[in-house]
């Protein structure tokens, strides 16, 4: 079952349980996804999870952006429903590598250059790995 398929599903839970706030969120999602799928068949290009996986970062990030302009402005009833909008979406996420995963990672490679490193996580580990995180490790190995 393809992960669109997933939150699509939680999308009819979300109405049938009354569920305002997961609704909102996957709404979103659904719509940036089937978004994307529009431009990809223009480009001719496929759309997976992983692309999927991206969108819900960039609501996951928007959202926490949100939040913190609620949480400076004392608005804690906000603060809890993007909160919990913000758990609903990070649910449909992969388990993203830990620093000693990623550290483990970069010892089995033979070239520990920036670019070769970047690459090998790109390829192999894409939406499940902060290339930021990534970057900061492969500097330090």
């Amino acid at each position: 079952m393809m992960l669109i398929e997933l939150v699509e599903k939680a999308n009819i839970e979300a109405l049938k349980a009354h569920d305002k706030q997961a609704r909102a969120v996957l709404t979103i999602i659904i719509t940036r996804y089937r978004q994307l799928l529009i431009e990809a068949r223009i480009d001719n290009k496929e759309v997976g999870d992983v692309d999927l996986v991206r969108v819900i970062n960039k609501v996951v990030k928007e959202l926490s952006e949100e939040k913190d302009g609620y949480t400076k402005v004392g608005n804690a009833e906000m603060v809890k429903a993007i909160a919990y909008q913000e758990e609903t979406a990070k649910s449909f996420l992969p388990k993203m590598l830990s620093e000693d995963e990623i550290r483990l990672e970069i010892a089995k490679l033979a070239d520990k250059s920036i670019p070769a490193v970047m690459k090998h996580f790109k390829t192999n580990f894409d939406g499940k790995v902060d290339m930021g995180l990534v970057n900061r490790l492969a500097r330090t190995i």
